[in-house]
């Protein structure tokens, strides 16, 4: 059997010197790639947050006041009875939806009875001129005797002036009762008082109807007023006199829907709101597309303001701040005077007056804070 060999000394040490020498190598190689991943990481730029601005310059604006306000018809009547009887016709005129001119006649009750009682006070008006032609007589009589005589008339009552008196005094009434029967027999036949719209009708053929008794509702539409209300700052914004100025009106939907005069505003507040009302009309209606019954904005003339600011809108948070960037890129807040709105943008008035140019944010975020800096990117 043979015999093995055991390596001798030296070469175990040779051996192990290498695998050591191979192991600080390694380690040292891994030191250095992991120092510069570390200083390429630390040397790169961090990117500054991007913030829309819109740059505006302090410059006069013309001050607008928006209100809202429903639109109604100057004239609104509810046409009732004025005599008694029985409805004999209704024209068509008088159905609901019928326009109608202004003496068109609506409805008609039965007028035998006031023709009648117009013939009695007739009879009794000639009467009382009858009786007056005889007490004149006398008087008249009486008076060219006293004179024939030469002598002076005792009395009153021997010139018969007592009964002059009576008898035109009864000519009078007699007069007046006539101009009665004949309105009530005007009354008959109800007309339409003014020109408008029928909106709808409560009685109808063979009907008897008593004074007071409602028949048609009729609305103006040749004549239609607004009434805004305003608070005492809005009504110092306005430009004065506002009586005689024009405000134009638009749609719900901002649709432009023409103008409308205004007529009187101020002088009082309302009882119940505390606050001033401005009274407009629209005298060519049937010209306009405004209807009795539209909901419109009014945009009422305002003054000028000197150092004004026009921004937009959504500039404004919640809470009522802005955000500027100053000169060097940093974000800072300010509240602002808002002198009025007009659509999606604002007049304020300039917070400093020895900055004329600023730089706002146009969509502030939440996450904003005073004094961070940032990248603004024109609008």
């Amino acid at each position: 059997m043979p015999q093995q060999t055991t390596p001798a000394p030296g070469y175990r040490w040779l051996w192990l010197l290498i695998a050591f020498t191979a192991l600080i190598a390694v380690l040292g190689w891994l030191s250095t790639t992991e120092d510069t991943v570390d200083i390429t990481q630390t040397e790169a730029p961090v990117p500054l947050p991007v913030v829309t601005v819109e740059t505006v310059t302090v410059q006069p604006a013309r001050v607008e006041v928006s209100a809202y306000s429903a639109v109604h018809p100057r004239w609104s009547a509810e046409l009732k009875a004025a005599v008694s009887g029985r409805i004999t016709d209704v024209t068509e005129a008088a159905l609901a939806g019928s326009h109608v001119l202004k003496g068109s006649v609506l409805i008609r009750q039965e007028s035998t009875p006031y023709i009648a009682d117009v013939a009695r006070a007739e009879q009794q008006l000639a009467d009382a001129r009858r009786q007056l032609l005889r007490a004149e007589s006398k008087t008249t009589a009486a008076r060219r005797q006293y004179k024939n005589r030469s002598t002076k008339p005792a009395n009153e009552l021997a010139l018969h002036l007592p009964e002059l008196r009576v008898a035109n005094k009864t000519v009078a009434a007699a007069q007046a009762s006539l101009d009665t029967a004949r309105l009530r027999l005007e009354n008959v036949t109800l007309r339409a008082p003014f020109s408008g719209f029928v909106t709808e009708r409560l009685v109808s053929p063979g009907q008897t109807v008593n004074p007071g008794d409602s028949m048609i509702r009729l609305v103006d539409d040749s004549q239609l007023e607004l009434t805004v209300e305003l608070s005492r700052h809005e009504w110092a914004l306005l430009a004065q006199p506002v009586a005689g100025r024009q405000a134009r009106l638009f749609a719900e939907d901002d649709r432009p829907l023409g103008n409308a005069s205004i007529r009187q505003g101020g002088g009082f507040l309302d009882q119940k709101s505390r606050q001033y009302r401005v009274f407009l009309e629209i005298s060519n209606a049937t010209d306009s597309p405004v209807l009795s019954g539209d909901f419109v904005r009014v945009v009422l003339p305002g003054i000028t303001v000197t150092d004004a600011l026009n921004i937009p809108a959504s500039a404004l948070t919640q809470a009522g701040k802005l955000w500027y960037l100053t000169p060097d890129g940093l974000l800072e807040p300010l509240v602002p005077q808002i002198i009025s709105r007009a659509q999606n943008r604002l007049i304020i008035r300039n917070p400093d007056s020895t900055v004329t140019s600023w730089r706002i944010a146009t969509t502030p975020l939440a996450a904003f804070l005073p004094g961070i800096r940032v990248n603004g990117r024109e609008k």
